[in-house]
């Protein structure tokens, strides 16, 4: 009888001890995710977020609902997620610009590197340095020669004061020494609308928000951004190559998540985030608007995060970029 009982017990309690592993194993997610982006719609960290977001929405069996939070060159979305609950339940996906925030404005209210776990790097892509053909500019060499005859008359636009197409602008101007005058727009679509209609000189923007303007001859592509050329855009100059040697600007775009998220939910949204960027339909759409996909695992990303955020204040601080 006490055999019985003892096998009984014994069994019961290996039963027990599974429960909670599995229920462990399945309790993330149990209901939707929000996906915080600060950028406007149809910009292309919003576009690259919610092709992955809706991917992943598919295999973790909840919505991953993407929400824009615009404002203060993303930095309303980043103090968003920065106070959110760490559970996994509200993710951020930003921009190299997140990587400058600290550096410009004094008073934010959160660290970059403290108050976040970096889930994966995303993407990696070049910005283009466009103007309308009727500028009549053909090269960023001309772009340079006629900012330089005309000192702070060229205007330039940009998604916004800290965002990535604005510390694109910023590298160019250190290196060549023009003076311009930067105009800020709200995203990347209203910036291009202006660009191509020459209520603004030029702008850099986000290849992918390029390519359909730049094939229907909207605009005129002058440079990338990136030490190579794009496979998206084989004949047009890399600046490093002749009118900005050393010119090296990567428009990359991940995912965060709040600091003490537990780890193994870090994990896990990492590793869906390889799985979806690894898909061929979802590699060929990225390839298709001029960016690479680029899975890095939370600690890879950590690394590279930190590495970007004193490169990216070193550009404001030389620049003097101030917000006003």
């Amino acid at each position: 009888m006490r055999i019985k009982q003892t096998c009984v017990g014994i069994l019961a309690a290996a039963s027990l001890a599974c429960v909670p592993q599995t229920a462990q194993s399945q309790a993330y997610p149990n209901k939707p995710v929000k996906v915080i982006i600060g950028f406007s719609a149809g910009s292309e960290l919003d576009v690259i977020g919610r092709l992955v977001a809706q991917k992943m929405s598919e295999s973790l069996g909840q919505q991953l609902v993407v929400e824009n939070r615009i404002g203060a060159g993303g930095t309303l979305a980043g103090a968003f997620v920065a106070t959110s609950a760490p559970d996994g339940y509200t993710l951020l996906v930003n921009s190299v610009s997140h990587a400058g925030v600290q550096a410009l404005y004094p008073k934010l209210p959160y660290d970059p590197l403290r108050d976040f776990a970096g889930v994966s790097q995303l993407t990696s892509a070049p910005n283009v340095l466009v103007v309308a053909p009727g500028q009549g500019i053909k090269s960023a060499g001309e772009l340079i020669a006629r900012a330089r005859q005309k000192p702070g008359e060229i205007n330039f636009g940009s998604a916004g004061i800290g965002s990535g197409t604005h510390m694109t602008l910023e590298q160019f101007r250190l290196a060549t020494g023009i003076s311009v005058q930067h105009v800020p727009y709200k995203g990347v679509p209203e910036v291009l609308a202006d660009t191509a209609t020459s209520r603004v000189n030029t702008s850099f923007a986000p290849i992918g928000n390029t390519l359909g303007m730049i094939k229907d001859g909207r605009l005129v592509p002058l440079a990338v951004s990136t030490s190579a050329r794009s496979p998206s855009l084989p004949d047009v100059p890399a600046l490093a190559e002749g009118a900005v040697p050393g010119l090296d600007w990567d428009q990359w775009y991940g995912m965060f998540a709040p600091a003490k998220t537990p780890r193994s939910i870090v994990n896990q949204l990492s590793s869906e985030v390889a799985r979806v960027l690894g898909l061929p339909e979802i590699r060929e759409r990225i390839l298709s608007r001029g960016s690479v996909p680029k899975p890095s695992t939370p600690e890879d990303f950590d690394a590279f995060l930190r590495a970007e955020v004193q490169k990216v204040g070193k550009v404001i601080r030389d620049g003097n970029i101030k917000i006003e």
